[in-house]
C-alpha cells in the first residue's frame, strides 16, 4: 500500500468506520461523554462566575452601610439567586417569630439568633447541594473514560492479532490498521478525560470559594439582624418588612387606646 494511501486509510474517520462493532459503541459511548462533560463545565463555569460577582457586590454593598435595605432591594431583582433564597428563609423566620411575640426576653433573644443561624446554614447547605448538580458527570467522565478507552484498545488489539493470524502476514501494511483502531480508543478517552478533570478541579474551587462568600454573607446578615433585634429596630425589608412594622405599630395604637378606656371607665 502507498504510504499516502495508508495515511488515508488512517484517518480518524477511516478508523472509526473500520473498526468492529464493540470498538465503534466504545467509541460513541467517549464521544457523547465527552460532549456531555464539556455542556456541564461551561454552564458551571459561566454560572459560578456570575454568582461570584454578585456576591462580591453584596459583601461590598453590606461592608459599606451595613445596611440590609440595599441589600432586600438587590435581591428582589434576583428572586432565583442562592443567597436571596437563604435571606428570605433568614426574613422569613424573623418576621414568624416577631409576629409570635418571640422577641421579648432575653431567652427569646437568643433563642431567635440561634434559629435563624440554623435556618441560615440549612437553606445555605441545600443551595449549596443543588449547585453540585453535574459535577459528579466531570468526575465519572475524568475517572473512568481512560479506562473505557483502554478495554477499547484491548479489544482492537486482539482483533488485529486474530487478523494477522488469519492472512498469515505480518506487514506494516496488514498490522497499522488494525493497531491504528485500537490506539484510538485510549486516545478518545483520554480526550473525553483530560478536559473533564481540569474542569471539575476549576468548577469545585469555584463552589468553594463561592460557599466561603455565602457564609460570609450569612455572616454580616446575621450580625445586622442581631443588632437590630437587641435595638428593637424593625426589620427593614422591602418584601414586607415595612407591612410587618406597620402592624406592630397598628397593634401598640391599639392596645393603648383600649388601656385608656378602661382607664377612663374605671374613673
Amino acid at each position: 500500500m502507498h504510504p499516502t494511501e495508508l495515511s488515508a486509510h488512517l484517518s480518524p474517520l477511516q478508523l472509526f468506520l473500520q473498526a468492529d462493532a464493540t470498538v465503534k459503541a466504545i467509541m460513541l459511548l467517549l464521544a457523547l461523554a465527552s460532549v456531555a462533560s464539556w455542556g456541564v463545565a461551561i454552564e458551571k463555569l459561566f454560572r459560578f462566575r456570575s454568582l461570584q460577582q454578585r456576591a462580591r457586590a453584596w459583601i461590598d454593598a453590606l461592608a459599606g452601610q451595613r445596611s440590609l435595605t440595599k441589600l432586600g432591594l438587590a435581591l428582589k431583582n434576583r428572586p432565583a439567586d442562592p443567597f436571596a433564597r437563604i435571606y428570605r428563609a433568614i426574613v422569613g423566620e424573623w418576621q414568624e417569630s416577631h409576629q409570635q411575640g418571640l422577641h421579648q426576653s432575653e431567652a427569646e433573644r437568643d433563642s431567635l439568633k440561634e434559629r435563624i443561624n440554623r435556618v441560615a446554614q440549612i437553606a445555605s447547605g441545600i443551595e449549596i447541594e443543588k449547585l453540585q448538580r453535574g459535577l459528579p458527570v466531570l468526575a465519572t467522565v475524568g475517572s473512568v473514560a481512560p479506562f473505557v478507552g483502554l478495554f477499547g484498545t484491548v479489544w482492537g488489539i486482539m482483533n488485529a492479532f486474530q487478523g494477522i493470524a488469519a492472512s498469515n502476514n505480518t506487514s506494516l501494511s496488514v498490522v497499522a490498521p488494525g493497531i491504528a483502531e485500537a490506539l484510538f480508543a485510549t486516545a478518545l478517552g483520554l480526550v473525553a478525560a483530560i478536559p473533564a478533570v481540569i474542569a471539575y478541579n476549576r468548577a469545585s474551587g469555584e463552589l468553594n470559594s463561592y460557599a466561603n462568600r455565602l457564609n460570609t454573607l450569612i455572616g454580616i446578615t446575621e450580625v445586622q439582624l442581631s443588632r437590630q433585634l437587641e435595638s428593637g429596630e424593625p426589620l427593614v425589608d422591602t418584601e414586607g418588612g415595612h407591612e410587618l412594622h406597620g402592624k406592630a405599630i397598628s397593634l401598640e395604637q391599639h392596645a393603648h387606646k383600649g388601656g385608656a378606656k378602661l382607664v377612663a371607665q374605671g374613673a
